[in-house]
């Protein structure tokens, strides 16, 4: 007999076979579940009552910490007033409040924000933003793009296909066509570098033989993390992001920086633009614009580019591409109270001036056992791991449930470990997941 739903299966709770969890062993969670069921200031409460230190901010995204009144405030007054309005043909003032204060914070030439719903979808539209330009500009033969080895750009089929993780790509197919890759700056010279490493500057030379070899007239863009995150932690060579400029500028392809990680204080400032004082065409972030609270995403673009969209008559629609949530009222309500909050309590200006003791901090984990690398900068930092022979990742998931057991998180990729706090961190919180996850490494096999 069909049960309330319309099926058959019967309603159990907390039942864990419905959901199809995202990058996840979904047989090992299943048999072992890792709840978390609250969470306030730096940790999360699990289902049996520990509390866990979140050194990972969530995933990448809860930069102000967890519970933060003006946000929780903010969304609570929102959903009573407005709960949804359609951004086609029609508006409301919550979206270009914070399509304004996101202006303001963003480097000098960044004046335009499109709104997304993820770090995935502002991939997307800037990659499709980069095509259209140049198409308006009488140039449509530029259809080409370029991204990087170990590249995350998220998980849809542009973003897959200028990214370079292996793994997420070899399962679905061609993917787009036209796409080449740089290669990443990972090299083995700049082993436990602290901050941007010396050597590498010279691999942006690649992107001349990549134009060599299609042509320059072919290529839309080049879409770099200016840090990248997801793969491990891979940090730019000193020059590196500006001889990657003064290439694509000389050819006429459009720079998109991915900074879903590195944007909103991750690297002591509002974007890795402006840390590393390389300004592209086109900006991507997400995650920090709502401190992870509800999904939204925006891409930040020039003038240039976005006038080169405004023009022909004013009722015809100059780009056919959108969201039915973008800037949804209860997602920009949260992102205002996300970057009041990252204004009044001075959270960049905190990342910046705790990274010298973070870089201490995890540096002291530089001589434990299978550690074949440490690296770092602002409120971020990879600790690199000697794999196990014929058992890639292993090493580095076993120490990602004992420090789970220790109560403290990490995330792994690979066998690298990734850290990227709150900003609200505390030095005493850095010794404790440091000196904790100095524990887990030691006791490893």
């Amino acid at each position: 007999m069909a049960d309330g739903r319309g099926g058959s299966h019967g309603a159990t709770p907390n039942d864990l076979d419905a959901f199809w969890m995202p990058f996840t062993a979904n047989r090992q969670f299943k048999a072992a579940p890792r709840m978390f069921v609250a969470a306030e200031g730096m940790h999360y409460t699990t289902q049996d009552g520990r509390q866990v230190l979140d050194g990972t901010a969530g995933l990448w995204c809860c930069n102000a910490g967890h519970g933060q009144p003006r946000i929780i405030e903010a969304i609570r007054e929102q959903a009573g007033i407005l709960d949804y309005a359609p951004a086609f043909q029609m508006g409301h003032p919550k979206a270009f409040e914070l399509a304004s204060a996101l202006r303001d914070m963003a480097p000098e030439p960044f004046e335009h924000v499109f709104f997304t719903n993820s770090g995935s979808e502002s991939v997307e539209t800037a990659l499709k933003i980069a095509l259209a330009y140049h198409k308006a500009r009488g140039e449509g033969g530029r259809t080409r793009l370029i991204g990087r080895e170990r590249g995350y750009h998220g998980v849809n089929f542009g973003g897959i296909s200028v990214g370079g993780i292996v793994t997420n790509r070899k399962a679905f197919g061609t993917l787009l066509a036209g796409v080449d890759h740089l290669p990443h700056t990972h090299i083995p010279q700049n082993a436990f570098t602290r901050g941007q490493p010396e050597h590498g500057a010279h691999l942006a030379d690649e992107l001349e033989r990549i134009v060599a070899l299609h042509g320059a007239e072919t290529i839309a863009a080049v879409i770099v993390e200016p840090m990248a995150g997801s793969t491990g932690v891979l940090l730019p060579p000193k020059g590196y992001l500006k001889r990657l400029r003064e290439i694509t500028e000389r050819h006429g392809i459009l720079l998109i920086f991915d900074e879903v990680i590195t944007g909103f204080g991750r690297l002591g400032a509002s974007f890795a633009a402006e840390r590393f004082d390389v300004m592209p065409d086109l900006i991507t972030c997400a995650k920090g614009l709502t401190n992870g609270v509800i999904p939204m995403g925006a891409v930040l673009a020039t003038s240039e580019i976005h006038d080169a969209f405004m023009q022909g008559p004013g009722h015809l629609i100059e780009l056919f591409h959108g969201y039915t949530y973008s800037g949804n009222p209860i997602a920009a309500a949260a992102g205002l109270a996300t970057l009041r909050t990252y204004r009044e309590d001075g959270l960049f200006e905190r990342a910046d001036g705790l990274a010298g003791y973070w870089e201490e901090a995890l540096h002291s984990l530089a001589g434990l056992p299978h550690v074949i690398d440490v690296r770092n900068m602002g409120l971020i930092g990879a600790i690199e791991l000697e794999p196990i022979e014929g058992a890639p990742t292993k090493r580095a998931f076993q120490a990602f449930l004992n420090a789970y057991d220790k109560g403290i998180l990490i995330r792994t990729t690979g066998d690298i470990i990734a850290l990227s706090p709150p900003l609200i961190i505390e030095k005493a919180h850095i010794d404790e997941l440091i000196g904790t996850l100095g524990e887990v490494l030691s006791a490893l096999d």
